[in-house]
């Protein structure tokens, strides 16, 4: 037996990966605040012994040989060889050896308390598991909770047995290694009281898009299986790890609720576990508090930064001291594994109706006849190529999943087993979908599509569909600074690989209207909102905040955040919020503080509402928001745009109110843009200029203005056009005066993406940047420089 402050990764062999790496944990990161629990591991060895002790080796060579020639299926394969190493016995020397290091492990640092023997946890270890090339997640068992000798040589020899099961078979067979080559380790770990408290995983980098700065943590109360197996919806967290080196920034970027409906608990008496209901307020409740999120998310970084390599984490925190420990750390084996230039963008090009939504797993997008099944003793009707649809999976699931074009479940999150083993075979999934398998008819068509940030939906139809890849390290350099549009912030990783200048315009509106929606002035008075079903919709969003307006800037704040995250230190430009008034008042509450108007795109919109007494409280929630994203969570990239701004009075009181909410231009480097949309823009230039950093262009209101057409107006489309000589003629008049007046003018707009003669005319004007949606960055890189080589 070797004690894991004795093994590091180089005794892998002999240890197996997860052992190997509790080892390397303990011996190289305690040091600097990474905490392991106690425990030890048997060797490779002492597995080979049991083998031969028991005459099992040859028996097993024979059932492996029936089922590779086809006589024997895989489930009586497995089941046959379980039994023959169940029915086994240690060897004297090594149950001596067990028993022995667990006696140590219990009295090591005074760990038994009254004599009673400590509980630990029994991990199995294989030594191909946990490898940087295949994670073989819950291919083995782990049991949890094991008090005494005799039921610790009982879960040593089951841990043994589930060498065999039949997902740990078809995950060797996947990866071409022989079964009897493989030999298990078994790591014997002090449980931490995770019952009493929570547990989780954690990883180094975004699972979904490969996004390299961000940890994310999911958490749910109790023992870790319920968020290994996806069966709870737990909560996350997502920290942006670059700020975690500046002492003043707390850089959470994203904290998002969940649901939680069970935990598992140590059994009342002896070993084994419980599952049991969390009650109201643990499931309105957050597992984990900020210094809690920041002190893991540091330790993610120190293990990252010892192993040269993105990790897969599990955490626990112990109820009865309030001590956090990690718990296992392997290779992430998907998202590491694909290359950092390489950009694959899947978009539609049909349309279907959502049949289910969940959360997105990877970022495909697949279609087939849907096959519906509930139960895993039903997984021979199976059929090859179809869309898997079940409640949950584990890891029995294996042989079916690798078969299917796409996975829709109802039950688990973005860490249960279903999506780890969906990345893992590069398969889309929609994973906790709630109604999936009722609303989703067995042998329908159906497309998956994850193709749209975090959240998956499954369309009814075999929906069309595009798929473009390129090399982003061999687009042509440019001259003109690229950047991207962004508006909601659960896509915004998925972009970090394009070569952009940062974010040329962040829509306030749209993380409003997606993340939060809620008008702001219905969080300030609830009192004015006159629909109780409104005012318990807005109850239920808000759970968990004591005060409602805390809920917008917190959600507001960290959305602006991790929209900002991407192209860190490059600017993220945020535009302030631009809905009229139609739009806010279909926000949740809206109607009790929106008066319709005849022509709300000419209206109440953009400048003029944020120093009217009529909006003042909800802006001042804007500007709280900002400030939060900017100065507290740490990103000082962040450039604020105002819309909308009809004269340089305007101006002046826009700016003067936000200097009143701590948003003084200048101060902590602070850079106000100004949309230049509206004619008065261009023809006092020099006016704005002198108030504002920069200029972006918003061409389809400046081309509504210059040639009064609605660009609303279906009958006056053909009308509608950038290109027009009046429209062009005013964008290069802006161009010349913020030159002059030596600030920074953009464009943010498709123009130049559907018009290459226009983004000509850009590039001869000598614009400064241009903002694309990032799905046409790839096909616009070409037009520029084309541009930019004839000008």
């Amino acid at each position: 037996m070797l004690r894991f402050e004795d093994i590091g990764m180089k005794d892998l062999p002999d240890v197996g990966g997860k052992n190997a790496s509790l080892g390397e944990l303990t011996q190289a990161l305690t040091a600097s605040g990474v905490a392991v629990p106690e425990g030890f591991a048997t060797t490779a060895f002492a597995y080979r012994q049991y083998l031969e002790a028991n005459g099992i080796r040859e028996a097993m060579g024979l059932r492996l040989s029936e089922y590779r020639s086809g006589s024997a299926s895989l489930r009586d394969t497995g089941a046959a060889i379980r039994e023959l190493i169940l029915a086994g016995e240690f060897p004297l020397p090594s149950a001596g050896a067990i028993r022995s290091a667990y006696r140590d492990l219990n009295n090591r640092a005074g760990l038994s308390r009254g004599g009673a023997p400590i509980a630990v946890a029994v991990r199995s270890s294989a030594t191909a598991e946990d490898l940087p090339e295949a994670s073989f997640a819950g291919a083995q068992e782990t049991f949890l909770n094991v008090v005494g000798e005799r039921e610790l040589l009982e879960a040593c020899r089951r841990c043994y047995a589930s060498l065999f099961t039949d997902r740990a078979i078809t995950y060797r067979e996947l990866h071409g290694i022989d079964h009897l080559d493989v030999a298990l380790s078994i790591g014997v770990q002090r449980m931490v009281r995770a019952d009493r408290a929570g547990s989780g995983v954690m990883f180094s980098l975004d699972t979904e898009s490969g996004f390299p700065r961000a940890i994310v943590i999911s958490a749910a109360w109790g023992l870790g299986e319920t968020v290994v197996q996806g069966s709870v919806e737990p909560d996350k967290y997502e920290v942006f790890s670059p700020l975690l080196a500046d002492p003043t920034a707390r850089p959470i970027i994203g904290k998002a609720l969940g649901a939680k409906e069970s935990k598992l608990v140590f059994a009342r008496s002896g070993s084994g576990t419980l599952l049991l209901e969390t009650s109201a307020a643990e499931r309105e409740a957050f597992v984990l508090d900020d210094e809690e999120i920041l002190r893991l998310a540091l330790w993610a970084v120190a293990v990252q930064e010892h192993y040269g390599r993105p990790m897969d984490m599990e955490w626990a925190k112990d109820g009865l001291t309030g001590e956090l420990f990690l718990v296992q750390a392997r290779p992430e084996t998907v998202q590491s594994a694909q290359s950092a230039s390489t950009l694959r963008v899947h978009r539609l090009t049909g349309s279907g109706p959502v049949l289910a939504r969940g959360a997105a797993v990877g970022d495909g997008i697949a279609s087939g006849n849907a096959c519906v099944i509930r139960d895993v003793r039903d997984i021979g009707g199976f059929r090859d190529g179809c869309i898997l649809v079940t409640t949950m999976t584990d890891p029995d699931w294996v042989p079916v999943m690798k078969r299917a074009a796409g996975i829709v479940t109802d039950h688990g999150g973005p860490t249960s087993h279903a999506a780890i083993v969906s990345r893992e075979l590069g398969v889309p999934a929609v994973v906790g979908t709630v109604h999936g398998t009722s609303a989703i008819a067995d042998g329908s068509p159906v497309t998956v599509n994850c193709a749209q940030g975090s959240e998956g939906l499954v369309l009814g139809g075999l929906v069309s569909f595009v798929t473009e890849e390129a090399d982003v390290g061999a687009l042509p350099a440019l001259r003109t600074r690229l950047m991207v549009n962004l508006a909601d912030p659960s896509g915004a990783f998925r972009w970090w690989k394009l070569p952009a200048a940062g974010v040329g315009l962040a829509r306030m509106e749209f993380i409003v209207s997606n993340l939060i929606r809620v008008h702001p002035m219905a969080l300030v008075h609830p009192e004015r909102v006159g629909s109780a079903a409104e005012l318990g919709a807005i109850r239920e969003l808000t759970r968990g905040y004591a005060d409602p307006t805390e809920y917008f800037v917190d959600r507001l704040s960290r959305g602006i955040a991790k929209i900002a995250s991407p192209f860190h230190p490059q600017p993220a430009i945020v535009r302030l919020s631009d809905f009229k008034t139609n739009e806010y008042a279909n926000l949740l509450g809206g109607s009790a503080f929106e008066e319709p108007e005849e022509n709300p795109m000419l209206g109440f919109r953009g400048a003029s509402r944020y120093h009217d007494p009529r909006y003042r409280e909800g802006f001042a929630l804007e500007c709280r928001a900002i400030r939060k994203a900017r100065e507290e969570l740490g990103f000082r990239n962040i450039v604020v745009m105002v819309p909308f701004c009809r004269t340089p009075r305007e101006a002046d009181a826009v700016l003067a109110v936000m200097a009143e909410e701590g948003l003084a231009r200048g101060s902590e480097g602070l850079e106000v843009y100004v949309m230049c949309e509206i004619p008065s823009n261009v023809i006092l230039a020099e006016q704005f200029a002198a108030r504002f950093d920069g200029f972006s262009i918003g061409s389809n209101d400046l081309t509504q203005l210059v040639l009064g057409v609605d660009r609303d107006s279906e009958q006056l489309a053909n009308l509608f056009d950038e290109r027009d000589d009046a429209v062009k003629a005013m964008i290069a008049q802006a161009i010349r005066g913020a030159h002059t007046a030596g600030i920074h003018i953009g464009i943010c707009g498709q123009g130049p993406s559907n018009h290459p003669d226009f983004a000509q005319f850009l590039v001869t004007q000598g614009i400064d940047s241009i903002s694309l949606n990032p799905d046409s960055f790839l096909r616009t890189v070409p037009v520029i420089a084309a541009a930019e080589a004839m000008d």
